[in-house]
């Protein structure tokens, strides 16, 4: 095991804890910013370390693809590729298998089309290996924390289907152990899967608590589920995993729902929302969202949020950055920088119903926020 996890204050199921990995100590609950191809777009590393950023997450799949793993290997690993000294976290390739990739089943063998053929230089790829596959990706590539490759289903599908991608996941979690060759120097960190089904959600928990990872994430949500539903799976597994383990909700990006999270006692999260939002010229703020594209920002002089402390509020006006998102990339720049300054801030704004009741499990009374 290569991290150290210390919890440092608790109210109630919420918690605040220092995260010491390989190459920096984080403190959580924590945003990582998702650097696909080992990049926050727009954004250099010293500007990511300014903004306070202690994790950047990258795709495996994707710097499989370009520069290659063994590219990256040969040249130090992605620290050093990227020239990031932080902490960095490399996802499976779970999710590019359900978002990417055309998948065939045929005799209850998975075969894939696409872009996998090139990575392994093979015209169709049998997926007998891809799980071990993985894992050798990302030790070449190096990250502090690595994912285990999941079955991913979304939320929105019901059926067998859903216990079978469950029961893949656990099956698959112990070929990675086997072929983790790093595990001194990298952290690898199981997925809990079972969709919306609290009995699939805790056979899971179980078994990957038996197998005594580094650390845990919730998978399969923040995909079309409503939020009443996703809340109670964040609830039911942050409850049953361990105290003394990192808890990570994946692909979880709203500055609300992190904060909700948080109250159940889940440290990590990561999402494209904030900086991909800013691409299509759009600020996160407190009320919302803001549209820089809009007209009626032409000759409003306000910065994108008058209480905003950030480099891009105190320099700049809302009719700049209109001038620039409509036609110069300086503005999608500008708008990564806001957003990913405002992750870390406490959202304000009205209280749906759905927190509320969230709240009330974590034990925290925000009664007088909600409405009656």
């Amino acid at each position: 095991m290569a991290l150290r996890f210390e919890v440092l204050g608790r109210f109630n199921r919420a918690r605040a804890a220092q995260l010491t990995l390989p190459h920096f100590a984080c403190q959580t609950p924590l945003f990582m910013p998702v650097g696909t191809q080992g990049t926050i777009k727009g954004l250099t590393t010293d500007q990511l370390e300014e903004i306070g950023c202690q994790i950047i997450l990258g795709n495996t799949y994707h710097l499989a693809l370009r520069p290659t793993s063994e590219l990256i290997d040969e040249l130090g690993g992605l620290h050093k590729f990227m020239n990031w000294p932080r902490a960095l976290l490399t996802d499976s390739g779970g999710f590019q298998m359900v978002s990417c990739i055309t998948n065939l089943y045929v005799a209850g063998i998975f075969y894939t089309q696409w872009h996998f053929a090139y990575i392994f230089q093979v015209s169709l790829l049998h997926l007998a290996d891809i799980t071990e596959k993985g894992v050798t990706f990302q030790n070449r590539i190096g990250a502090d924390i690595i994912m285990a490759l999941d079955d991913v289903v979304r939320t929105t599908i019901t059926g067998p289907r859903i216990e079978e991608a469950m029961y893949r996941t656990l099956r698959w979690v112990d070929r990675c152990i086997a072929a983790h060759k790093r595990p001194h120097e990298q952290n690898l960190f199981g997925i809990v899967q079972g969709g919306l089904d609290p009995v699939l959600r805790d056979i899971c928990v179980r078994g990957l608590v038996d197998r005594n990872l580094p650390g845990y994430a919730i998978g399969g949500l923040a995909g079309g589920e409503d939020k009443d539903s996703f809340w109670r799976v964040v609830a039911q597994c942050t409850a049953a995993l361990p105290e003394d383990k990192p808890r990570y909700v994946m692909g979880v990006g709203y500055p609300l729902d992190i904060v909700v999270c948080s109250a159940l006692g889940a440290d990590m999260y990561d999402c494209v929302y904030p900086t991909r939002t800013a691409r299509f010229g759009t600020a996160l703020v407190p009320e919302g969202v803001l549209k820089l594209k809009h007209n009626a920002m032409v000759n409003d002089t306000r910065p994108i949020d008058p209480t905003c402390a950030c480099m891009v509020c105190k320099n700049y006006t809302r009719a700049y950055i209109h001038c620039l998102v409509t036609k110069d990339a300086m503005g999608s720049q500008l708008l990564s920088y806001h957003n990913l300054y405002y992750m870390l801030q406490f959202p304000k704004g009205d209280v749906p119903e759905w927190v509320c009741n969230a709240m009330d499990v974590a034990g925290i009374d925000i009664s007088s926020c909600c409405s009656s």
